[in-house]
């Protein structure tokens, strides 16, 4: 577990990239199903729950990062992406508001560039100096 925490970047940007890369294959993987049969229209259960999956471990990762970030603004934005791709994702399944679905994918590479940003430019190396210096920056 200790060893998730100190990678929770990593964890982050596999998870958001990850997510990514579901969201772009779905389309193509449904169509090509649908020109092979036509008795299903919708993604079986386990596929759509993968959305809420990677957006769990999403969460988890962005907890543990936001802990130990140097950067607040960092923290902040890392929240906001996340609040964005939940709230577009609970839109996509519940069709609230007719979107494009490629709006998803903002949120999505805002994660992994913030997970990335944050893994070369904000980590510390000891455990203690992101909370000295949280409240500075």
């Amino acid at each position: 577990m200790v060893s998730i925490v100190q990678k929770s970047d990593t964890l982050g940007a596999l998870a958001s990239g990850l997510c990514l890369i579901h969201c772009l294959a779905t389309p193509i993987i449904f169509i090509a199903q649908s020109c092979s049969s036509s008795c299903c229209s919708s993604a079986p259960l386990w596929w759509q729950l993968i959305d809420f999956i990677f957006l769990a471990i999403s969460f988890c990762a962005i907890y543990w990062t936001a802990k130990k970030t140097s950067k607040t603004w960092l923290k902040r934005a890392l929240w906001i992406s996340w609040v964005l791709l939940l709230i577009l994702l609970l839109n996509e399944k519940l069709a609230w508001i007719p979107l494009s679905k490629s709006s998803i994918y903002f949120p999505a590479l805002g994660l992994v560039s913030l997970h990335i940003y944050n893994l070369r430019f904000c980590n510390c190396k000891e455990q203690k100096c992101c909370v000295s210096t949280l409240n500075h920056s």
